[in-house]
């Protein structure tokens, strides 16, 4: 079979196979231009096949900044300018041919061999691991919250139509939100969020205590131990006294665990500490209270077979010393932005000083790649420690 003839070699495939001791002569290209839908963009080894096989996305509103998603991760995209300048070579295909392709044998082959560029890059995109941008997930969510008349009007057309005006599907949220697909899920079931008839929403708290209070009440009448509550009753009973089977399994989600050795059982175990928290929150909600008169209406409304502790509230109270009483407020870390500056911010504004057992609850949750907590806290803060044996204190920086 006859060997084709070769064509000009002016493409990006001269570049490709050049030789280190060769040279190769390069010209503009008949579209050379500034092209700005040509982008360079500098990966890692990691992020390539990703890449490649297309399973990133760019998210963000016109007005933000935009970030490259991952499956689990989130990038911010920036600009980095060069020094030198990059010349981008385009394929053969894009190239001009020789008008004689006989140009390209013989000796003068290697006189001819040259590359056409299309565009000087001045530099590059380049990728970098940054926190999700979660604020706004509750922030829209809570614009339109699942509530008991909600619940009992699923036969009210105009009330539906207008509750739908401002609620969001999965591909709405990865549309509006600055994060990963795993991101986005870890921080819905962080804010106790459950996908209702195809839109996520927030149930509103007087509803998901008027469920859990009933919950409650059921194991007393049925006799039922919080340790081990079968899935089947427990969703069946509350069906019945009205609530939505999905807000009876919600409720399981969100104050249990599953009994992990008796899976395929569908038991649960309720969870002390979200179940106390849960009134201690009610409780407080209405403002502060002296601690005396608080430790005593919060023992008296959770379950007897469940201890309550005030350890168990770190991270979603603070007390104060007015006199010669102890105060107890409300001030969880569930409220507070994700935004390292913000959160600092907002916790500085309640307290200008914070010993460290009191601070760690609030920070713990920070999540800032390339960031220890360590170095957000020499970030953010100043410590000071009068003595060796004293607690560390941390005021704004």
């Amino acid at each position: 079979m006859m060997e084709q003839p070769q064509s000009c070699c002016k493409g990006a495939q001269v570049l490709l196979n050049v030789q280190s001791t060769s040279s190769v002569s390069i010209q503009y290209h008949p579209l050379f231009g500034s092209h700005d839908d040509l982008i360079l963009l500098e990966l890692d080894e990691k992020l390539l096949e990703d890449v490649l096989h297309q399973r990133v996305t760019l998210r963000g509103q016109l007005d933000e900044d935009a970030v490259l998603c991952t499956k689990s991760k989130t990038y911010s995209v920036k600009f980095v300018g060069t020094s030198n300048s990059v010349f981008l070579v385009p394929p053969a295909d894009y190239s001009t041919l020789c008008e004689n392709s006989q140009d390209c044998d013989g000796e003068d082959y290697k006189q001819q061999v040259e590359a056409s560029i299309i565009k000087v890059a001045l530099g590059n995109m380049e990728l970098v691991e940054v926190a999700p941008r979660l604020d706004k997930l509750k922030s829209i969510l809570s614009e339109t919250l699942y509530s008991s008349d909600e619940a009992l009007a699923t036969e009210d057309l105009e009330f539906m139509e207008r509750s739908m005006r401002r609620l969001y599907t999965w591909d709405d949220l990865t549309n509006k939100v600055q994060a990963s697909d795993d991101e986005l899920r870890t921080a819905l079931q962080a804010i106790s969020a459950v996908e209702i008839d195809g839109y996520w929403r927030i149930v509103d708290e007087k509803y998901m205590d008027l469920i859990l209070r009933m919950l409650l009440h059921n194991s007393v009448l049925n006799d039922w131990s919080l340790d081990t509550l079968i899935e089947d009753k427990v969703v069946s009973v509350l069906e019945s006294d009205g609530f939505p089977r999905k807000l009876a399994y919600h409720c399981l989600h969100v104050y249990g665990s599953r009994v992990e050795e008796a899976m395929d059982e569908g038991l649960w175990r309720m969870d002390a500490r979200k179940v106390c928290v849960h009134f201690a929150r009610g409780i407080l909600r209405q403002g502060k209270r002296k601690m005396g008169s608080f430790m005593e209406e919060w023992i008296r409304m959770i379950p007897e077979e469940m201890q309550a502790s005030f350890d168990m509230l770190e991270g979603e109270v603070l007390t104060e010393k007015l006199g010669v009483e102890i105060w107890v407020h409300a001030f969880s870390v569930s409220s507070l932005p994700y935004t390292p500056a913000e959160r600092f911010s907002i916790l500085f504004k309640e307290r200008p000083k914070w010993e460290w057992k009191d601070l760690e609850p609030y920070v713990r949750d920070l999540n800032v790649p390339g960031l220890s907590s360590e170095a957000l806290l020499l970030k953010y803060t100043r410590r000071t420690q009068p003595t060796i044996d004293a607690e560390p204190v941390f005021t704004a920086r």
